[in-house]
């Protein structure tokens, strides 16, 4: 298996609960994060090395590193030849990779449909080329890809079922010791160092910006344990002293509690979604970057949210258009909302319901059927 950083790795680690049901002497290896060695994943590599992000030179620099990488990883699965390969997201090295294995006869699965739908529709020749079976998170993909030839189910989206259909907010404000009577505002500015880089220190100028018009609201920013030295030097810089608190990890439980959120688009956001928090999508990258995404996207949302609900559900700030102004006042429009706010919480309830399946079962049957030929 290899699953790229933390949204992988957590995806990751759901599968191997199902698979070790499965096939309870699972032995499994390759590339992972911590999520997967609880399971007793054994991590060649750590899954943080393919947290790169977009066409920086942070890409560039490690191009090299992680092309070695893959080749080694090759190498050792044509020799070793396990029963199947399961790359999960991470396709820009999965799918080279799932390629060369699949030609040396090695079953492969994707885990994760690539957003075919939303930016590089070009990329369903790689997918044919490269997975024997396709894991999807949302319903309408698999009629999608067998459009194009691609065998996929539906297995929904795990986290779905690890989310609790009904958000315990009291009990993580307790654990977070909050109060139940708090004004109380998530900052998620992403998971990877190029996402901390250009919007960390503007969501703290935003966070600002609504702590001088409403000075009783608290912030909370769950960071990734090895970007906290970043997060809390931007933090600094905005001057919030006790309205904020970092917390080491702990996204769940931050967005558990809050109000509302102020969140980098991905993964997180569907995370938002189903702990059904208003939250306001936000994105900044480097120009290169945004101009070259921005001339492949097929639809007018990158949120997961509106994506999923076919419209703007929730706001979406993105480059120019992310200020702090524009942040603050498109956050606090969800604190002065409350009828917009419980409508929005029925929106995402219902679905909640929708992406919740049984997706341990439904993934290793489909795994079955691919290592049955």
């Amino acid at each position: 298996m290899v699953a790229g950083e933390a949204s992988g790795d957590l995806l990751a680690g759901l599968l191997l609960d199902g698979l070790r049901t499965r096939w309870p002497g699972l032995r499994a290896a390759g590339i992972g994060g911590p999520q997967m060695a609880r399971r007793g994943f054994d991590a060649w590599w750590p899954s943080d090395l393919l947290a790169v992000h977009g066409y920086s030179m942070d890409v560039l620099l490690r191009l090299r590193a992680l092309l070695r990488i893959r080749a080694q990883l090759r190498e050792r699965l044509l020799r070793e030849r396990p029963a199947a390969f399961i790359g999960v997201d991470a396709p820009d090295f999965n799918f080279g990779l799932e390629a060369a294995l699949r030609a040396g006869g090695v079953k492969t699965v994707h885990f994760v449909c690539p957003s075919i739908w939303a930016w590089r529709p070009g990329r369903v020749d790689t997918i044919r080329a490269s997975a024997d079976h396709v894991l999807c998170l949302f319903p309408f993909e698999p009629a999608l890809l067998a459009r194009h030839g691609i065998a996929a189910t539906y297995v929904g989206h795990p986290l779905a079922s690890v989310i609790p259909l009904q958000p315990d907010r009291a009990g993580a404000r307790a654990r977070l010791g909050l109060g139940a009577d708090d004004t109380v505002v998530a900052l998620l500015p992403g998971s990877r160092r190029a996402e901390i880089a250009h919007l960390a220190s503007c969501f703290f100028s935003a966070a600002a910006l609504m702590q001088k018009a409403h000075p009783a609201i608290k912030f909370i920013v769950p960071a990734v344990p090895a970007l906290r030295g970043m997060v809390e030097q931007a933090a600094a810089r905005a001057g919030l002293g006790d309205a904020l608190r970092i917390l080491d990890g702990q996204s769940h439980a931050a967005l558990e509690a809050c109000d509302a959120t102020l969140i980098a688009s991905g993964t997180a956001t569907l995370e938002a979604a189903l702990y059904k928090r208003p939250m306001v999508i936000a994105y900044r990258m480097g120009g290169l970057s945004w101009r070259l995404m921005r001339r492949k996207q097929l639809q007018p949302w990158v949120g997961l949210p509106n994506i999923l609900s076919g419209e703007f559900v929730v706001p979406e700030l993105l480059q120019d258009a992310a200020t702090p102004a524009a942040l603050a006042r498109a956050t606090l429009d969800w604190l002065d909302a409350p009828a917009k706010t419980r409508a929005l919480e029925h929106r995402f309830a219902a679905l909640h319901a929708e992406l919740r399946r049984d997706t341990a079962t439904l993934a290793t049957d489909a795994i079955q059927k691919v290592l049955e030929g």
